[in-house]
């Protein structure tokens, strides 16, 4: 099951669980779409894999099934991967 991570690992923008907004990579490494695109070309800056647009999960779900509340950020921001 995703984490649904609350926020952008580069801006610290709030990504809520519904946001269309939230890109991943496979191993949840979690971004906004303007960082996703614009900074890191759509190449996720810690393992090199792709960001795609995260699922939303249905409202139903997160009751059973919260998002995490764990906030992970660069204090650095980022750099596009190498």
């Amino acid at each position: 099951m995703l984490q649904l991570r609350p926020s952008c690992e580069c801006c610290d923008t709030d990504l809520p669980p519904d946001s269309a907004d939230a890109r991943i990579c496979s191993f949840e490494c979690t971004f906004c779409e303007p960082c996703a695109t614009t900074k890191l070309a759509g190449v996720c800056p810690n393992c090199g894999g792709e960001l795609v647009r995260r699922p939303v999960r249905p409202a139903s779900k997160l009751a059973k099934f919260p998002p995490s509340a764990q906030r992970v950020v660069k204090p650095a921001g980022c750099e596009a991967a190498a």
